[in-house]
């Protein structure tokens, strides 16, 4: 019989996460397992990267909820007057005074849930893949019914809006918390002791073999330079770390180099960085190439590949990226040493323009560098295949 397994997710967006959990799904055998994704919302570039044989469900009564989960309390409350709903108002403004209070909002959610029809299907696993999401790790352990309970992180925990009063009080009800990194680990460790046991390290899956197939299925640079490609890819976001780019790249064509540096990803800070690009006479030089369902042409093709986040889980694209044994630069998160060993299959900076500046000089300049790091590459990452299989 096959195993039933849910994962809950806020959307299907592009991104790490998102890509994480279709990676896992297509090394599942679907002959094993029967698998639900639930989400929050109907939206997201990935929706339809999703294998036909996996079920869909969209949690509907989402939209009544979602302002009143993300906007700031007083814009709630005003709105919700407006709508002439007193009582509704009352109680609003009586939780997000008892959230304050007790710093955790599972009051909240258990008043906006009040009304939500628990899940009808048992499941064997459910799983809040999101991350340290409150709001979903709450749904998962209230109305979804499974003989076992995950919950997935992946982040560092002490880079994000990371709610260690509802974690204290409610990861103990999950069956196993996974960790997408050992760093990651024990960060989530030292905060909450008390849970150790139950915690374990489980790496993002990539399928090596599937992304040079795609590397060779779909276009990739058409613009006829014949310089140097830097490729970075990523949401256009503060912990991606796309601004120390800009001065790097403004630095080295004063210098004379030829570089074009490209950017595949989308976020909140497309317009800070168009202005600063603009700025610094970048815009035949910085080319933000939005979001790409299929970056991996791009991989293949780059010359040097550059991580330059501030912070990370386990940052699925380093792990993409090997797969094309190109030069390889990141910045030094935590993660990144899984992936990276400095001056053998990469090179790892600090989060610094100098030292990212110095780094790419190195491997335009230095051919037995770049010709080392390329030899060293590991095409194939460890298999953690059983390991997934076991801790499942």
């Amino acid at each position: 019989m096959k195993k039933k397994i849910l994962f809950m997710m806020i959307n299907m967006n592009i991104g790490g996460t998102e890509k994480a959990l279709l990676n896992m799904i297509n090394e599942m055998p679907r002959e094993q397992y029967d698998i639900t994704i639930l989400m929050l919302e109907k939206y997201g570039g990935f929706l339809d990267s999703i294998p036909k044989w996996v079920h869909v469900k969209y949690l509907e009564e989402y939209r009544e909820n979602k302002g009143i989960l993300n906007n700031p309390p007083r814009e709630t409350i005003r709105t919700t007057l407006k709508s002439i709903k007193l009582a509704k108002a009352l109680n609003l403004f009586y939780l997000f005074i008892l959230s304050k209070i007790t710093k955790e909002r599972s009051a909240l959610f258990k008043y906006l849930l009040k009304s939500y029809p628990i899940e009808p299907t048992e499941y064997d696993i459910a799983i809040a893949y999101a991350g340290p999401i409150d709001f979903i790790s709450f749904f998962v352990l209230e109305k979804i019914k499974a003989k076992k309970k995950i919950q997935w992180i992946h982040f560092d925990i002490t880079k994000i809006g990371f709610n260690i009063h509802f974690a204290s009080k409610f990861y103990r009800k999950f069956d196993q918390i996974s960790v997408v990194s050992k760093e990651a680990k024990e960060k989530f460790v030292k905060l909450l002791p008390e849970i150790e046991q139950k915690t374990i390290v489980f790496k993002n899956i990539i399928s090596v073999n599937e992304i040079k197939r795609l590397a060779t299925d779909g276009e990739g640079f058409n613009d006829a330079f014949n310089g140097i490609r830097i490729l970075t890819v990523g949401r256009l976001t503060k912990e991606k770390g796309q601004d120390l780019i800009i001065s790097v790249l403004a630095k080295l064509i004063k210098e004379g180099y030829k570089i074009k540096w490209y950017l595949i990803g989308e976020g909140g800070r497309r317009k800070e960085y168009e202005k600063l690009i603009q700025q610094n006479n970048l815009e035949n030089d910085l080319i933000l190439m939005g979001n790409k369902h299929n970056p991996y042409p791009f991989m293949k093709q780059c010359d040097i590949y550059v991580q330059p986040s501030r912070h990370e889980g386990h940052c699925i694209t380093l792990a993409e990226a090997k797969c094309f044994e190109i030069p390889i630069i990141s910045t030094n998160f935590p993660a990144a040493f899984g992936h990276i060993t400095h001056n053998h299959n990469g090179l790892i900076v600090n989060f610094e323009e100098e030292q990212m500046h110095n780094a790419i000089k190195s491997v335009i300049l230095n051919e037995n560098l770049r010709e080392k790091i390329k030899k060293n590459h590991v095409s194939q990452e460890k298999d953690d295949k059983r390991d997934f299989w076991h801790a499942l």
